[in-house]
Protein backbone atom coordinates (compact mmCIF):
# COMPACT_ATOMS: atom_id res chain seq x y z
CA UNK A 1 0.00 0.00 0.00
CA UNK A 2 1.57 3.68 -0.59
CA UNK A 3 2.30 5.58 2.03
CA UNK A 4 1.87 9.33 2.30
CA UNK A 5 5.99 9.93 1.74
CA UNK A 6 5.46 8.04 -1.80
CA UNK A 7 2.96 10.75 -2.84
CA UNK A 8 4.78 13.73 -5.04
CA UNK A 9 4.26 17.40 -5.16
CA UNK A 10 7.27 18.64 -7.33
CA UNK A 11 5.35 18.50 -11.26
CA UNK A 12 4.83 22.46 -10.44
CA UNK A 13 1.24 22.01 -10.75
CA UNK A 14 -1.95 20.73 -8.63
CA UNK A 15 -3.25 18.90 -11.66
CA UNK A 16 -0.27 17.41 -12.59
CA UNK A 17 0.79 16.69 -9.28
CA UNK A 18 -2.68 14.25 -9.25
CA UNK A 19 -1.41 12.28 -12.66
CA UNK A 20 2.11 11.92 -10.50
CA UNK A 21 0.10 9.30 -8.52
CA UNK A 22 0.02 7.12 -11.27
CA UNK A 23 2.95 5.49 -13.06
CA UNK A 24 6.18 4.97 -11.75
CA UNK A 25 6.75 2.75 -8.95
CA UNK A 26 4.40 2.06 -6.95
CA UNK A 27 2.15 2.11 -9.94
CA UNK A 28 -0.76 2.90 -8.00
CA UNK A 29 -0.39 6.23 -5.46
CA UNK A 30 -4.60 6.51 -4.20
CA UNK A 31 -4.70 3.12 -2.94
CA UNK A 32 -7.77 3.95 -0.33
CA UNK A 33 -9.08 7.08 0.80
CA UNK A 34 -6.06 7.11 3.81
CA UNK A 35 -3.62 7.75 0.75
CA UNK A 36 -6.36 10.20 -0.89
CA UNK A 37 -6.79 12.15 2.39
CA UNK A 38 -3.01 12.81 2.79
CA UNK A 39 -2.61 13.80 -1.84
CA UNK A 40 -5.22 16.71 -0.77
CA UNK A 41 -3.41 17.97 2.24
CA UNK A 42 -0.30 17.93 0.83
CA UNK A 43 -1.46 18.98 -2.65
CA UNK A 44 -2.59 22.35 -0.29
CA UNK A 45 -6.39 21.56 -1.25
CA UNK A 46 -7.51 21.39 2.42
CA UNK A 47 -5.55 22.51 5.04
CA UNK A 48 -3.77 20.46 7.60
CA UNK A 49 -5.95 19.96 10.53
CA UNK A 50 -8.87 19.84 8.44
CA UNK A 51 -10.97 17.03 9.18
CA UNK A 52 -11.26 14.63 6.25
CA UNK A 53 -13.58 12.30 7.40
CA UNK A 54 -16.14 12.27 4.18
CA UNK A 55 -13.15 11.19 2.35
CA UNK A 56 -13.88 7.78 1.04
CA UNK A 57 -13.86 4.65 -1.54
CA UNK A 58 -16.31 6.55 -4.01
CA UNK A 59 -14.11 10.17 -3.41
CA UNK A 60 -11.03 7.84 -4.88
CA UNK A 61 -12.78 6.23 -7.44
CA UNK A 62 -13.83 10.08 -8.67
CA UNK A 63 -10.83 11.46 -8.28
CA UNK A 64 -8.63 8.61 -9.91
CA UNK A 65 -11.43 8.99 -13.04
CA UNK A 66 -9.93 12.92 -13.43
CA UNK A 67 -6.73 11.62 -13.23
CA UNK A 68 -6.53 9.14 -16.05
CA UNK A 69 -8.55 12.21 -17.80
CA UNK A 70 -6.48 14.47 -17.28
CA UNK A 71 -3.28 12.24 -18.25
CA UNK A 72 -4.84 12.26 -21.62
CA UNK A 73 -5.52 15.30 -22.46
CA UNK A 74 -2.52 16.77 -21.03
CA UNK A 75 -0.49 13.96 -23.10
CA UNK A 76 -3.00 14.62 -26.40
CA UNK A 77 -1.89 18.28 -26.28
CA UNK A 78 1.99 17.80 -25.47
CA UNK A 79 1.73 15.73 -29.00
CA UNK A 80 -1.36 17.33 -31.25
CA UNK A 81 -4.63 18.25 -29.21
CA UNK A 82 -7.15 16.37 -27.10
CA UNK A 83 -10.41 15.15 -28.22
CA UNK A 84 -13.22 17.34 -27.97
CA UNK A 85 -15.00 14.63 -26.12
CA UNK A 86 -12.12 14.84 -22.71
CA UNK A 87 -12.22 18.57 -23.20
CA UNK A 88 -15.91 18.44 -22.28
CA UNK A 89 -15.21 16.46 -19.56
CA UNK A 90 -12.88 18.86 -17.89
CA UNK A 91 -15.12 21.70 -18.60
CA UNK A 92 -17.89 19.95 -16.57
CA UNK A 93 -15.74 18.68 -14.22
CA UNK A 94 -14.71 22.21 -13.46
CA UNK A 95 -17.86 23.76 -13.60
CA UNK A 96 -19.60 20.85 -11.03
CA UNK A 97 -19.49 22.75 -7.86
CA UNK A 98 -17.65 25.54 -6.16
CA UNK A 99 -14.37 25.05 -4.61
CA UNK A 100 -14.06 25.12 -0.83
CA UNK A 101 -13.93 28.93 0.40
CA UNK A 102 -10.74 29.40 2.27
CA UNK A 103 -10.84 31.52 5.60
CA UNK A 104 -8.37 32.94 8.05
CA UNK A 105 -8.66 32.32 11.71
CA UNK A 106 -5.96 32.85 14.50
CA UNK A 107 -4.03 30.32 15.97
CA UNK A 108 -3.95 30.34 20.07
CA UNK A 109 -0.67 32.14 19.54
CA UNK A 110 -1.99 34.73 17.81
CA UNK A 111 -0.62 33.88 14.19
CA UNK A 112 -3.31 33.20 10.81
CA UNK A 113 -3.97 30.29 9.70
CA UNK A 114 -5.70 29.00 6.47
CA UNK A 115 -8.92 27.12 7.25
CA UNK A 116 -12.08 26.40 5.22
CA UNK A 117 -16.02 28.17 5.35
CA UNK A 118 -17.31 24.58 5.74
CA UNK A 119 -16.29 21.14 5.49
CA UNK A 120 -14.55 20.29 1.49
CA UNK A 121 -17.12 18.38 -0.32
CA UNK A 122 -16.09 15.78 -3.43
CA UNK A 123 -17.63 17.62 -6.33
CA UNK A 124 -15.37 21.10 -5.17
CA UNK A 125 -12.33 19.38 -4.66
CA UNK A 126 -12.66 18.14 -7.84
CA UNK A 127 -13.46 20.90 -9.35
CA UNK A 128 -10.69 22.93 -8.27
CA UNK A 129 -8.31 20.38 -9.55
CA UNK A 130 -10.01 20.83 -13.30
CA UNK A 131 -10.00 24.47 -12.80
CA UNK A 132 -6.08 24.19 -12.14
CA UNK A 133 -5.83 22.01 -15.51
CA UNK A 134 -7.98 24.47 -17.49
CA UNK A 135 -5.62 27.72 -16.43
CA UNK A 136 -2.66 25.17 -17.40
CA UNK A 137 -3.48 24.43 -20.83
CA UNK A 138 -4.84 27.86 -21.87
CA UNK A 139 -1.92 29.72 -20.82
CA UNK A 140 0.34 30.28 -23.74
CA UNK A 141 3.44 30.99 -21.52
CA UNK A 142 2.87 28.09 -18.33
CA UNK A 143 1.65 25.80 -21.27
CA UNK A 144 5.02 26.18 -23.23
CA UNK A 145 7.09 25.12 -19.63
CA UNK A 146 5.16 21.40 -19.98
CA UNK A 147 7.76 18.74 -20.57
CA UNK A 148 7.59 14.61 -20.15
CA UNK A 149 10.15 13.17 -18.28
CA UNK A 150 13.09 12.01 -20.14
CA UNK A 151 12.85 8.95 -18.34
CA UNK A 152 13.07 5.17 -20.26
CA UNK A 153 9.90 4.19 -18.12
CA UNK A 154 8.30 7.32 -17.33
CA UNK A 155 5.28 9.16 -18.73
CA UNK A 156 4.91 12.17 -16.19
CA UNK A 157 4.61 15.20 -17.34
CA UNK A 158 5.85 18.22 -15.42
CA UNK A 159 6.47 22.52 -15.61
CA UNK A 160 10.27 23.03 -16.63
CA UNK A 161 11.13 26.34 -14.61
CA UNK A 162 15.01 25.95 -14.40
CA UNK A 163 17.15 28.20 -15.85
CA UNK A 164 17.46 27.75 -19.43
CA UNK A 165 14.53 25.53 -19.37
CA UNK A 166 17.06 22.38 -18.91
CA UNK A 167 15.51 20.39 -16.55
CA UNK A 168 15.13 16.53 -18.42
CA UNK A 169 13.73 14.35 -15.36
CA UNK A 170 10.35 14.55 -13.48
CA UNK A 171 12.86 13.98 -10.51
CA UNK A 172 16.24 13.96 -10.35
CA UNK A 173 16.62 11.80 -7.52
CA UNK A 174 14.37 9.36 -9.14
CA UNK A 175 14.74 8.66 -12.72
CA UNK A 176 17.79 11.07 -13.24
CA UNK A 177 19.63 8.90 -10.72
CA UNK A 178 18.36 5.90 -12.56
CA UNK A 179 19.67 7.03 -15.72
CA UNK A 180 23.15 8.04 -14.30
CA UNK A 181 23.54 4.43 -12.78
CA UNK A 182 21.99 2.80 -16.20
CA UNK A 183 24.94 4.52 -18.13
CA UNK A 184 27.64 3.91 -15.66
CA UNK A 185 26.67 -0.16 -16.08
CA UNK A 186 27.17 0.52 -19.90
CA UNK A 187 29.97 1.86 -19.78
CA UNK A 188 30.79 -0.73 -17.44
CA UNK A 189 29.99 -3.56 -19.60
CA UNK A 190 31.61 -2.49 -22.57
CA UNK A 191 34.98 -1.65 -21.17
CA UNK A 192 34.68 -5.37 -19.72
CA UNK A 193 33.17 -7.32 -23.39
CA UNK A 194 34.89 -10.50 -24.07
CA UNK A 195 36.71 -10.59 -27.56
CA UNK A 196 35.87 -13.88 -29.50
CA UNK A 197 35.33 -17.05 -28.84
CA UNK A 198 35.20 -16.04 -25.37
CA UNK A 199 38.41 -14.65 -25.30
CA UNK A 200 39.44 -12.07 -22.50
CA UNK A 201 39.39 -8.55 -24.13
CA UNK A 202 43.22 -7.17 -25.09
CA UNK A 203 43.67 -5.25 -22.21
CA UNK A 204 42.59 -8.23 -19.91
CA UNK A 205 44.91 -10.37 -22.07
CA UNK A 206 48.02 -8.17 -21.99
CA UNK A 207 47.46 -8.06 -18.28
CA UNK A 208 47.56 -11.61 -18.20
CA UNK A 209 50.39 -12.53 -20.21
CA UNK A 210 52.92 -9.85 -19.15
CA UNK A 211 55.04 -7.41 -21.59
CA UNK A 212 56.17 -9.27 -24.65
CA UNK A 213 59.49 -10.60 -25.03
CA UNK A 214 62.28 -9.42 -27.87
CA UNK A 215 64.07 -12.68 -27.93
CA UNK A 216 68.24 -12.34 -28.28
CA UNK A 217 69.92 -11.77 -31.37
CA UNK A 218 71.96 -15.26 -31.90
CA UNK A 219 75.74 -15.08 -31.53
CA UNK A 220 77.80 -15.03 -35.10
CA UNK A 221 79.52 -18.09 -36.80
CA UNK A 222 83.04 -17.75 -35.57
CA UNK A 223 86.05 -16.76 -38.63
CA UNK A 224 87.95 -19.70 -40.14
CA UNK A 225 91.36 -19.68 -38.41
CA UNK A 226 94.16 -19.84 -40.97
CA UNK A 227 97.98 -20.11 -41.19
CA UNK A 228 100.29 -17.32 -42.81
CA UNK A 229 101.75 -20.35 -45.19
CA UNK A 230 100.63 -19.73 -49.18
CA UNK A 231 100.24 -23.74 -50.47
CA UNK A 232 100.64 -23.49 -54.89
CA UNK A 233 98.19 -23.39 -57.11
CA UNK A 234 97.18 -26.71 -58.15
CA UNK A 235 99.37 -28.03 -55.48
Amino acid sequence: MAAACDLRFDCGRTCLDLVATAGGAPAERLTGPEQLAAWLVGAGLVPRGVPLDAVDVRWVVRFRALRDLLRRVVHDELRDRAADADLDRLNSAAAAGPPPAPRAVRDADGTLARTLCAPPDCAGLLAAVARDAVGLLTDPAVRGQLRQCAGEHCSLVYLDTSRGRRRRWCSSEVCGNRERVARHRRRTTVRGTPGPAGAPAPAAAAAATGPARIPAPEPAAPAPVTSGKKFPAGG
